[in-house]
């Protein structure tokens, strides 16, 4: 029977978290009358034991503000916890029978851990510890397999979009070739749906290698039809033919351990010598996790966190809810990080693209 629950927030923040928040807040309380208390600082907090009661009105007013109000990290794996040594250097432990303890100090019967896919794995080996709890997915990278859809995309590409539209007039006015970095890791989507939607000339994304002399070739074929400018999105996963994703930073001890970046500013750079065009990029960088979600991100997100507690009530644990179609349904939280969703190269969007003269540099 469960009484008390506790929500957590973990890898990167987006918009829609304070809306899941409010959603296992309100529904848990006036719908099944439990507890809820609130882990800091994602898995840290879990293994730290560091939560804190939630009420009504510990909720109200966050629907449309971004970020978490519980804080996060993307460090945290209780299952390689990085902690200072002795001699000051970084050393992982398994810290997991901290999180047990945390529970049952706080007599915590489930969990709602609301994350991407390195949330989620860490949840699927929780379960297996016998953890009971229900997970939301979430990631701007739309790039789990077992949702249609994860809420803080649509956040993310309502920003990357709206980069894009601006980008096209400073590029025209000055003759120049726009570079814009989105994020995404290993899939395109943000890349892919903004250049889409924004009427990018060339999109370069991780599922497509891309040869930069063919992207220069593009830019030249605009350029002999008169069009003196090109814009550019490329996902900071892309890589070229034969190469390598651009590495910025490695994370000991992160589920995730490496940090991309930096692939914008060489594409810049190989274009502006190859074209002749001024090339100029711009890294749109966190603003794409900031600010308020959309509509669409709070409505999902609301219906996502109702559903979780339900999961729980029912007695349905170490699942994830999911959205497939227009229904909310659920999945075993191992099924959900089996695969990344990534862009099909042959799909319908992809040639849709290539249907109205965008070229993916291949």
């Amino acid at each position: 029977m469960v009484k008390r629950i506790a929500v957590l927030t973990g890898g990167g923040d987006c918009p829609g978290l304070n809306a899941v928040i409010r959603a296992v807040v309100k529904s848990a309380i006036h719908e099944h009358g439990l507890e809820v208390f609130g882990i800091l600082e994602g898995y840290e907090g879990l293994v730290e034991n560091r939560l804190e009661p939630l009420a009504d009105a510990d909720v109200s007013g966050i629907l449309t503000r971004g970020g978490t109000i519980l804080g996060t990290s993307n460090r945290a794996n209780p299952f390689a916890y990085a902690a200072a040594g002795p001699d000051g250097r970084l050393v992982t432990s398994d810290r997991s029978k901290d999180v047990l303890r945390t529970l049952e100090r706080g007599r915590i019967d489930a969990i709602i851990p609301i994350g991407g896919d390195g949330t989620m794995t860490i949840a699927a080996r929780l379960a297996e510890m016998g953890v009971p709890l229900a997970g939301v997915p979430k990631t701007i990278d739309n790039d789990l397999a077992a949702t249609d859809i994860t809420f803080g995309f649509d956040s993310a590409l309502a920003v990357a979009t709206d980069a894009v539209d601006r980008l096209h007039t400073t590029a025209e006015s000055h003759h120049r070739v726009m570079v814009l970095e989105v994020m995404g890791r290993y899939a395109g989507w943000i890349a892919l749906r903004a250049g889409i939607a924004g009427g990018g000339d060339i999109i370069l994304i991780p599922e497509i290698p891309f040869d930069i002399q063919k992207a220069c070739d593009a830019v030249k074929r605009r350029m002999e039809r008169g069009k003196r400018f090109s814009i550019v999105v490329v996902a900071e996963g892309a890589v070229m033919v034969g190469g390598e994703m651009v590495v910025k930073e490695r994370i000991p001890g992160s589920p995730d351990p490496i940090r991309l970046g930096g692939v914008g500013r060489a594409v810049a750079k190989q274009l502006e010598f190859c074209s002749g065009l001024e090339s100029r990029v711009t890294v749109l960088g966190h603003l794409q996790r900031g600010g308020t979600p959309t509509a669409f991100d709070r409505w999902l997100a609301t219906r996502f966190g109702a559903a979780a507690v339900e999961l729980l009530v029912r007695g349905e644990t170490g699942r994830m809810v999911c959205l497939r179609g227009t229904r909310i349904e659920s999945v075993p939280v191992a099924e959900a990080v089996e695969h990344l969703r990534r862009v099909d190269p042959q799909g319908e969007e992809v040639r849709t693209a290539r249907a109205v003269g965008t070229s993916f540099g291949d």
